[in-house]
């Protein structure tokens, strides 16, 4: 099945404004939303340019502010004539060791990367069930696989929470006209990436963008991407011992 009409958040940079360069150039009509607007706007002109037979739809969100949620939802979904996909890619990276007095961080990320992303889903699962159709796509990490210490706790705990959501997801709707995938990213080269310092194994953007879009197309439930080393990864960090999951704080 060809998903046409696709919302994205989190878009107006990193791998939310790679995924809709893709599907647009896939000739797939986009909806793009995030804080930002004047960077959807500039994603829009320079989609647009590319692609003139596309249509790109653009709203300002801050998906923390869950009421507004299913109002852009369905606004952008009236604009562009339906959906048929939506992108749940909101989020944040910040984190600091818990109880060191940055709790604020690490309640935003848990906030922002969790909570607000069960209001996303719950926005979309309700557009979904209504039309009896649509794919549900939460954009996770592989820092869920294993819980990890530091700065990276709090991150890694909402990403796990997310997944679980995912995979709850994708039993209930499982015969259903309905999809639901979680994708886990590796190390992919953005802004957010880089902040954190993570530059083991890290791939370009481009590259980290079409194996996690190939995923979302083949609507697999759950997806490592890239798949080398990552499907790997996946498999062996909850085999390993404490003291060697230490070093990654």
């Amino acid at each position: 099945m060809t998903r046409r009409k696709i919302l994205i958040t989190g878009a107006s940079s990193g791998l939310g404004a790679g995924m809709a360069r893709e599907f647009a150039r896939r000739g797939r009509d986009v909806a793009l939303c995030a804080r930002r607007v004047d960077n959807l706007e500039q994603l829009r002109t320079e989609l647009l340019a590319a692609h003139p037979g596309i249509t790109v739809a653009v709203r300002g969100l801050n998906v923390d502010e869950h009421d507004a949620i299913p109002e852009v939802f369905a606004a952008l979904r009236d604009e562009l004539g339906g959906l048929d996909r939506v992108i749940v890619n909101a989020g944040l990276g910040k984190g600091a060791p818990i109880g060191s007095g940055r709790a604020d961080a690490n309640i935003a990320t848990a906030t922002t990367n969790l909570v607000s992303a069960l209001a996303q889903a719950e926005a979309a699962l309700q557009i979904f069930r209504e039309q009896n159709s649509g794919h549900l796509v939460l954009i996770s990490s592989m820092s869920a696989v294993r819980g990890l210490p530091g700065k990276k706790a709090a991150y890694a705990a909402s990403k796990a929470g997310l997944t679980a959501l995912g995979e709850g997801l994708a039993t209930e709707f499982r015969n259903s006209p309905i999809a639901v995938t979680t994708v886990q990213p590796g190390f992919i080269a953005t802004d957010m990436a880089a902040r954190a310092g993570d530059a083991t194994l890290v791939v370009p953007l481009e590259r980290g963008v079409a194996s996690m879009v190939a995923a979302i197309e083949h609507e697999t439930v759950r997806a490592c991407v890239p798949q080398w080393p990552w499907r790997a990864v996946n498999l062996v960090m909850p085999l390993l011992p404490r003291t060697l999951v230490a070093r990654l704080s």
